[in-house]
């Protein structure tokens, strides 16, 4: 017995001086190519067993996802975009801002009244977009403009006034803190702006249902201040009254 571990061991330092005789013979290009490719067995074995251990992305189901709304002739709509102009809606379900389009309160303006309008990011269309995953959130933050247009509202309703009663974030009221105004940007829709940082003063079509308002400081196109968007919002909800539709 002790002299088959005496052979064992004898057999096993000469393939161990061997391995290191042949290194020492080998060039250093040798060296670099044994490195190498044991540096690419390494890596191709973990790339692999995280492939195996990693679960392939399971595709949602569209039927899930609420309709997603947009607004046609007449109707009026909450446009809205967040602090860093990605989640947005501008009324339409095929350009930017069709994240927001899912559930998208939309209302048809057919004569004088009371409407809302309202956005919300609590829908799983919306999940899924800005997260990958129905059951994971992403809050919209900030807000660089909002108003309340009516789709080809100058045409349809040139006398058309929009008086913007309340302004909800997420179920609590927020303060105006300064009076809207009716105008149009391109003689097409009709809006009342809630926040726009381009517009410094009532343009020369500002309106309400009384007349011009046109240089009035009380009225502004920053009727709240956006810092009550700053902490996140998931539904913005508002209401107004509209006038002058000859209906």
């Amino acid at each position: 017995m002790k002299t088959k571990r005496f052979l064992a061991c004898l057999l096993a330092s000469m393939m161990v001086c061997g391995a290191f005789t042949a290194c020492g013979e080998s060039s250093e290009g040798g060296k670099e190519e044994a490195t190498t490719e044991a540096t690419t067995e390494a890596t191709t074995e973990a790339t692999t067993e995280a492939a195996e251990t990693t679960a392939p992305p399971q595709a949602a189901d569209t039927a899930d996802f609420e309709d997603p709304i947009g607004a046609e002739s007449g109707d009026a709509y909450l446009a809205i975009v967040d602090g860093q102009w990605w989640i947005q809606y501008w009324g339409s379900v095929d350009d930017e801002g069709y994240m927001l389009a899912y559930d998208a309160g939309v209302a048809t303006i057919n004569g004088d009244g009371e409407y809302t309008v309202s956005v919300t990011a609590d829908t799983n269309g919306f999940r899924y977009d800005t997260t990958g995953d129905v059951n994971d959130q992403y809050v919209p933050s900030g807000c660089s403009f909002a108003s309340v247009i009516v789709k080809d509202g100058t045409t349809l309703y040139p006398n058309m006034s929009i008086d913007i009663t309340s302004i909800k974030i997420d179920g609590n009221e927020v303060e105006m803190i300064a009076k809207p105004y009716t105008s149009s940007d391109d003689g097409k829709e009709m809006r009342s702006n809630i926040y726009n940082e381009w517009v410094s003063a009532a343009p020369e079509d500002a309106h309400t249902a009384e007349g011009s308002v046109y240089g009035n400081a009380e009225y502004s196109a920053q009727i709240v201040d956006k810092a009550v968007f700053a902490d996140g919002w998931t539904t913005v909800e508002v209401t107004f009254n509209v006038t002058g539709t000859g209906a």
